[in-house]
């Protein structure tokens, strides 16, 4: 058995991959926020409200404790949602490796790799793909990428995830992997909103393609190559979160066109965080100040804001001038 690995954060995402990396062959501390949860959990044996039937390897200690969840360790991976993920890292040592599984944007609209470092974290990396925690949990096969500046941080996690049921590569494109699984999240909104409208596959398939294009101009704007758009943490993401009925990005758009969905009520679809409703707004403004077109997400941020309907943010992209398809 290798080094523990602490997983700080119980829910579906942060439950999977402590199952993974048991599987991994290792054993994992599981850092559960509520007291209560984390009894349960290991009373239980399997996280019943976030993801159901999927049992707790012996493997896995849960504790509620910070400060023991990462004692001894070299590396945690950060699995809460990012609007918690400021609070969290505060907590924790400043020599410890952090690797960043949240698919937002801090709360000013930056990269948390930034808010890390800026917090004093040395050694920081994302972690990033098309991985449904449902299926992970299961153990069917997936693929995943982990990026660092740190190549020997990269090279830990890989060897702490990687088995015969998940495939785990590494990148040091940090920007890209991190940003591609942020804006995919609008883009998969915008996709279940056109499910909800029932405009047919046709629609997806000119969304999912516009929206790879939308999400490789703001990429590249950020530092990122343009390869990593094309890859599991971009277009891998993209297809899955725009897809499938794991997805709770396309699911709450599906539900925001139906007119039941929410949305005063906090960016939550069945109980869990739906990052793509916060972000969209964010990446708006940024793009407003920064004279940025970026057609799909202005025009989910403003369905999701309550300004338009759906019905006016498709006609938004439907109606906008004709042009080439390809730019240059």
């Amino acid at each position: 058995m290798g080094l523990r690995v602490p997983v700080l954060g119980a829910g579906g995402w942060g439950t999977a991959l402590a199952v993974a990396a048991t599987r991994a062959g290792h054993p994992v501390t599981l850092w559960a926020r509520r007291p209560d949860f984390a009894a349960r959990l290991a009373e239980v044996r399997e996280n019943r409200e976030y993801l159901p039937g999927v049992a707790l390897p012996d493997g896995v200690k849960v504790t509620p404790d910070l400060g023991r969840a990462v004692e001894g360790s070299d590396f945690a991976l950060v699995v809460v949602p990012s609007v918690g993920v400021p609070d969290l890292l505060a907590g924790l040592p400043r020599d410890l490796g952090v690797v960043l599984c949240a698919k937002g944007l801090a709360p000013d609209g930056g990269r948390l790799t930034d808010l890390a470092r800026a917090l004093g974290f040395t050694r920081v990396a994302v972690l990033s793909g098309p991985n449904h925690a449902e299926e992970v949990g299961r153990g069917l096969p997936a693929a995943t990428v982990v990026a660092s500046a740190d190549p020997g941080l990269a090279e830990a996690v890989q060897s702490a995830l990687v088995s015969p049921a998940l495939r785990v590569y590494t990148s040091r494109d940090e920007v890209g992997v991190e940003l591609g699984g942020v804006l995919k999240n609008v883009i998969a909104l915008a996709a279940g909103l056109g499910d909800g409208l029932r405009l047919g596959d046709n629609a997806k398939a000119a969304l999912i393609t516009r929206g790879l294009r939308e999400m490789s101009r703001y990429l590249v704007s950020q530092g990122a190559h343009e390869d990593t758009v094309y890859g599991l943490s971009g277009l891998g993401d993209l297809v899955a979160t725009a897809t499938s009925r794991h997805s709770r990005n396309r699911a709450a758009g599906e539900a925001i066109a139906r007119g039941d969905h929410p949305l005063n009520n906090g960016p939550a679809q069945g109980g869990k965080v739906v990052e793509g409703l916060r972000t969209a707004g964010l990446l708006d403004a940024w793009a407003t100040a920064h004279g940025h077109d970026l057609p799909i997400v202005r025009a989910v941020a403003r369905v999701a804001s309550g300004e338009w309907t759906p019905d006016v943010g498709i006609a938004s992209l439907m109606g906008r001038d004709a042009k080439p398809e390809l730019e240059g």
